[in-house]
């Protein structure tokens, strides 16, 4: 689904307009980054959460030359899904 297929179908849902939709979303989005950001989780209980996880430096190789590359440290957004929206997948 796409972001604009989002806002139309919540739009439809919520009764509100388009461009109202949109900019909620948008608030939505840039709140949850700038918690992960800060290094907090965001939590909405029964559907899943957001977190920051790290991964340790490790090495790798080049897919072309195969020759071993050092790959840095990082951090990477990971989402699980909360208990109720697994028992509404698997429905």
């Amino acid at each position: 689904m796409s972001k604009s297929t989002l806002i139309e179908k919540v739009a439809a849902r919520t009764g509100k307009t388009k461009k109202a939709t949109e900019a909620i979303l948008e608030a939505t989005l840039a709140t949850i980054a700038d918690e992960l950001i800060a290094g907090n989780k965001v939590k909405f209980i029964g559907f899943g959460t957001f977190e920051v996880r790290e991964r340790k430096a490790r090495e790798g190789r080049n897919p072309r030359t195969g020759e071993p590359i050092e790959i840095a440290d990082s951090k990477v957004p990971a989402f699980k899904a909360g208990v109720i929206l697994k028992k509404r997948i698997n429905q």
